[in-house]
């Protein structure tokens, strides 16, 4: 493929894949791929989700008294800006010097932008769409721990893998409306953006590199194309 700008939206559930625990094998490897693929003038903005931190903080807080839809959202937030830094502490020199907090906000750095969490009511999904947005940038690539999106709960016998989507398709699965703390294979606020805008979204799973390497090789990969 040709040299040009990638929006890489990472689930936190990569980042922090159980309670206190980094995921330290996808780390390593992310980082070498971002390395590889810099060296062939590949440019990136990231955004990191807060995954389990997020969930664990939000599902605590509710246990002990009734806390609205918006604190959640921004304990959420603040999770998601944790897993930020962390990335951009591990890209050292080659990252931005600060972590985006605006997806509507352009700045003109040949270096990777890592981005959080932005307001609530959404997810860093729809970040990641306004910042493809913002930045004109045609696709995002999602990396999760799913390797497509089904049809029902992967977990329950007898779903099927979807290798290609459009955007309404998509609504049916996910539902239109955001749930803070809701695991969904991509964040309705973040579909509806896409959709407006003409985006195409890659869903692959982090722990297929692989598959990762082949899409930006142009080659048959195992995911999820959403259009």
């Amino acid at each position: 493929m040709k040299k040009k700008l990638y929006v890489l939206s990472v689930g936190g559930s990569l980042i922090v894949p159980e309670s206190g625990k980094i995921g330290q094998d996808f780390l390593k490897k992310l980082l070498f791929f971002l390395e590889k693929e810099l060296k062939k003038g590949n440019k990136f903005i990231i955004v990191a989700g807060g995954g389990k931190t997020a969930r664990d903080y939000i599902k605590g807080a509710r246990a002990v008294k009734k806390v609205s839809d918006k604190e959640a959202d921004y304990l959420g937030i603040l999770s998601t800006r944790l897993n930020a830094n962390l990335l951009k502490t591990l890209l050292g020199n080659k990252a931005f010097t600060k972590v985006l907090d605006n997806p509507n906000e352009e700045i003109k750095t040949n270096k990777i932008i890592i981005a959080g969490g932005y307001k609530p009511g959404q997810s860093t999904d729809a970040v990641a769409t306004q910042l493809a947005v913002t930045y004109g940038a045609l696709e995002v690539i999602n990396l999760s721990n799913i390797d497509y999106v089904y049809d029902k709960d992967p977990k329950l016998k007898g779903a099927k893998k979807i290798e290609n989507l459009t955007w309404n398709e998509l609504f049916k699965i996910t539902g239109r409306n955001w749930q803070p703390g809701k695991n969904t294979p991509f964040d309705p606020v973040a579909s509806k953006i896409a959709q407006k805008n003409n985006l195409k979204v890659i869903m692959i799973s982090g722990k297929d590199f692989k598959s990762l390497n082949n899409y930006f090789q142009g080659k048959k990969f195992r995911g999820t194309v959403v259009s």
